[in-house]
């Protein structure tokens, strides 16, 4: 097994050996290691990133020794997959995939067993102040021998590149596309293997020969339904490949397969009223199912060929990951919120720790249901234990918008709910876990629409007791983070405060200088470009209101961030420093996704101590009339109550 956990303060790759229930450390890169894998052959993978996300894949024995390229001759660029197989490989899985399809980062690994597990998992320390959140993902595979294959995806300026050949060789090009694309998988027998672009696009799945013939072309779009392909079934229960698809139609989501004799095949008998993904048994006939609904996990499996699905035996709470092994064998890594993420054995194989916290963490989750337009609006609400209500509260935001937040544990939680705060973790529309109506639910505009959830369900959390109005703030990263910028800019003195970290600031100036996979993202939101639809874009930009804003509010960027551009967050910065907003700033050496531990200890002990003093300074409201100390007047003159610390 492969897996990635803490390294003094760092996410790094490690390898575990069951039978001798010892860990080796793979990895010890300066700005830690996120993504890794293992092949037929028992080489371990990992993609050797710098902080903007741009490197390349290296592989080196299981037990130790020099590491080498995957492939020779390959330019650097971003991870959009990795597939090995040889001629003796018969099995397949694929790591990386998300709830709706692969992410670019995700790997392939075929081989005899190779239905291995990818695991996201949580390595802290936590306590008032401190929490450390590390992401443990993991793939087991066969070890029978053979000479290796590869394939992986490359992304560049502007397009992806797909490159082949031995491991560790040369690589030729099979294809190269426009735009963000990502391997979706490698046939066992290596003469097939799937490319996965926009699921709404007319070529949403590419199926693709060696030497770049098109196979197939697997539509997306209009009334075909959005479509997403997971990986190839492992050969012992298949005389050809078979690859597993999700189609997204009539507001539901359903298994599909595809195979060069027949074509897609819909299994619309085992369709899901919300997001799922899904991964082959190592019998090639059947499929684990794992369905994220209403922020909870359930798991199914789905027999194809009898056409039945049964319930999966679960927990209560969140599986980050479940994956079916060889002798009826399920991994799983599950959590709740008081929980921290553990992994499981059905069969009670030897698995890593996870240097979590051990036991039950403080606090009690409520589930709150408030009115709204498309429907109710769902929140997880984690109150502090003891003590009368009501709380101070935060409401953490998550990004995406394609996301969710989940009954699981989190070490900022953990935290908060510690030092006395109530937590809210809304699900307002455009998230996932909702079904497809709710995700595309944005009838006041981009972001607008979210901004109307959480005042919301403020003014109902306020309304049942349970947390105070005038000591609310927020905390949000990435697109949680656009959000806190633009509700204290819409709506100047609802809240009390505001965290924002590696936000978007600016929409047309991040839509210019971010990656090709986040235009996309950000035309389809808009419906166009900056230059075709200026005004949207303007009306969703928290830049516009910058000159509204009258709350604390405490920005993080990073420096190397191209998801975030940092030239955006400083422009918004300047516009604040402009009109006297009283903010702070703190910069990190980093790209948007960094895996240093040290950099999310920072994060979280600043945020913590800025809205401990800024909410706890409501302890001063007179309870009897409720009224809150008055907001700090704006200097006269414009100038700027701004402190920017450098870590």
């Amino acid at each position: 097994m492969v897996f990635t956990a803490d390294a003094d303060g760092r996410c790094e790759v490690f390898t575990w050996d069951a039978a001798a229930r010892r860990a080796r450390q793979v990895t010890d890169r300066p700005g830690g290691t996120l993504h890794g894998a293992i092949d037929r052959d028992a080489q371990v993978w990992w993609f050797a990133e710098d902080a903007r996300g741009v490197g390349h894949w290296r592989f080196q024995p299981f037990d130790g020794g020099p590491d080498r390229p995957g492939l020779t001759g390959v330019p650097d660029g971003t991870a959009r997959g990795l597939a090995v197989t040889g001629p003796a490989a018969t099995g397949t899985t694929v790591t990386g995939t998300t709830a709706t399809g692969p992410a670019p980062t995700g790997a392939a690994v075929t081989g005899p067993a190779a239905t291995g597990t990818t695991v996201t998992a949580g390595a802290l320390t936590a306590g008032a102040l401190t929490a450390r959140a590390a992401t443990a993902r993991a793939a087991t595979a066969g070890a029978d021998t053979g000479t290796a294959a590869l394939t992986l995806g490359i992304g560049l300026d502007d397009s992806t590149t797909v490159r082949l050949g031995p491991r560790g060789g040369p690589g030729r090009e099979v294809t190269r596309v426009d735009g963000p694309a990502a391997l979706a998988g490698l046939a066992p027998g290596g003469d097939l293997l799937a490319l996965t672009r926009a699921a709404d696009s007319p070529r949403a799945v590419t199926v693709l020969t060696p030497d770049g013939t098109e196979a197939a072309v697997l539509p997306g779009d209009g009334p075909h339904g959005r479509l997403w392909a997971l990986g190839f079934a492992p050969a012992p229960g298949r005389a050809t490949a078979t690859l597993l698809l999700v189609r997204e139609r009539d507001d539901h989501y359903s298994l599909a397969t595809w195979t060069p004799e027949t074509g897609t095949r819909a299994h619309d008998w085992c369709a899901f009223d919300t997001q799922i993904t899904a991964r082959w048994y190592p019998d090639g006939r059947s499929v684990l199912v794992r369905q994220d609904r209403h922020g909870r996990s359930l798991l199914h499996r789905a027999h194809l060929d009898s056409r039945t699905r049964t319930p999966v035996p679960a927990p209560p709470g969140t599986l980050l990951d479940a994956a079916p092994h060889p002798g009826g064998d399920l991994h799983t890594l599950w959590t709740d919120s008081t929980h921290p993420p553990r992994m499981a054995s059905t069969a009670g194989t030897p698995l890593p720790p996870l240097g979590t916290v051990a036991g039950r963490v403080p606090g009690t989750l409520r589930d709150i249901r408030t009115p709204g337009p498309d429907g109710p609006v769902h929140t997880l609400l984690s109150l502090p234990e003891g003590g009368p209500g009501p709380h101070p509260a935060v409401f953490l935001v998550h990004g995406g918008p394609a996301d969710h937040d989940r009954d699981a544990y989190d070490g900022t939680v953990h935290s908060l709910v510690a030092s006395g705060f109530a937590v809210a973790r809304v699900n307002y529309r455009g998230s996932t876990g909702y079904g497809p109506r709710w995700q595309r639910a944005f009838r006041a505009g981009v972001g607008h629409t979210q901004v109307a959830d959480l005042a919301a369900v403020r003014a109902d959390l306020a309304a049942r007791g349970l947390i105070r109005p005038e000591a609310t703030g927020l905390w949000g990263t990435s697109w949680g983070g656009y959000l806190v910028l633009l509700a204290l800019g819409t709506r100047p003195g609802l809240w009390r405060a505001g965290v924002a970290v590696k936000p978007v600031a600016d929409y047309a100036a991040a839509h210019a200088a971010a990656t090709p996979a986040l235009r996309a993202l950000d035309e389809r939101l808009f419906g166009g470009t900056p230059d075709q639809v200026p005004a949207r874009y303007a009306h969703s930009s928290p830049i516009h209101y910058a000159d509204r804003v009258r709350d604390p509010l405490l920005v993080v960027a990073a420096t190397h961030d191209t998801k975030c551009p940092a030239a955006q967050v400083r422009s918004y910065l300047a516009a604040l420093a402009a009109t006297g907003a009283r903010h702070e700033s703190l910069w990190l050496d980093s790209g948007h996704d960094g895996y240093d531990g040290g950099d999310h200890v920072a994060v979280l002990r600043r945020a913590v101590l800025f809205l401990d003093r800024e909410l706890r300074a409501t302890d001063r409201t007179d309870r009897t009339t409720g009224t809150a100390p008055p907001r700090r007047p704006r200097p006269p003159g414009g100038g700027s109550a701004h402190r920017t610390v450098h870590h």
